[in-house]
């Protein structure tokens, strides 16, 4: 299927961590990271973002839970209530990185010092920032310099421009958003096809290819993945700077287990 990105691919650019993995013959690391998106204390699943059409799945710390029980050593957090500009889970969100024994990266929300400060403080690992990296360029480059790679930056992609405030919002170009995070020092990259998410159609590889022909940040892609076989396409995507993969909908609903996922992303 021909996308915005379909046939644009610049291998010129790509990690270190990349190169030094095709010096020494071996293939890069790759990680997994199940999400506990959290709407009003639950844990829920979206269909492309939408407002109203999750799909409830309980108690978020359990699920949590249950990812580190099946092998997890990342998660991913999103407060949902705060990327709609509602009141935050914050409570929730503290207590769900205090109640597990694994690397959090918390999105959602960031989009000043006082929310950014009280994610920080929860002991996750790292936090991305969305919105406020299109709205507030200068203060998300402060917050780079400040805290390095404990920011990622997501970049949700609408065709071939950003969405904001939840996908609620245009926030202008990619590739101009690219260089100027780029410019700003930006460690790395979350990278969502809107277009994509909890629908289970498989990932957007072009966009992927897109993405780490532009920076040489790592890349964590996201959105998509129905089964093993995206996981072992997104996995061939390694040595191109995809260094993860973010998976909701399909543990949930049972499409596999985080178990099979993680050996087939073994290498």
């Amino acid at each position: 299927m021909s996308t915005p990105w379909s046939g644009i691919v610049d291998s010129g650019s790509l990690v270190e961590p990349v190169e030094a993995s095709r010096r020494l013959g071996t293939s890069p690391a790759f990680e997994l990271f199940p999400a506990v998106d959290v709407l009003g204390g639950q844990a829920v699943q979206l269909v492309q973002g939408v407002d109203g059409s999750q799909k409830v799945f309980g108690d978020p710390l359990a699920a949590a839970r249950q990812w580190q029980a099946q092998g997890a050593r990342w998660l991913h957090l999103v407060d949902l209530d705060a990327a709609f500009g509602r009141e935050s889970n914050a409570d929730v969100i503290a207590a769900i990185v205090a109640g597990v024994d694994l690397d959090v990266e918390v999105t959602g929300g960031i989009r000043d010092d006082e929310t950014l400060a009280r994610a920080l403080a929860t002991g996750c690992r790292r936090v991305n920032i969305g919105t406020a990296a299109v709205e507030r360029p200068d203060w998300c480059a402060a917050a780079i310099a400040a805290h390095g790679d404990r920011i990622a930056i997501a970049l949700d992609v609408r065709g071939t421009r950003l969405a904001a405030r939840g996908w609620t919002s245009e926030g202008g170009e990619l590739d101009e958003a690219l260089e100027r995070l780029d410019a700003a020092g930006a460690a790395r990259y979350v990278v969502t096809d809107v277009g994509s998410d909890g629908m289970m159609r498989g990932p957007n590889l072009d966009l992927l290819r897109h993405v780490c022909g532009r920076t040489n940040a790592p890349v964590v892609a996201s959105g998509g993945v129905a089964t093993l076989d995206d996981l072992r396409a997104l996995r061939e995507l390694a040595d191109e700077g995809v260094e993860g993969a973010i998976i909701g909908t399909a543990l949930y609903v049972g499409g596999f287990t985080l178990a099979e996922a993680l050996a087939v992303v073994a290498g």
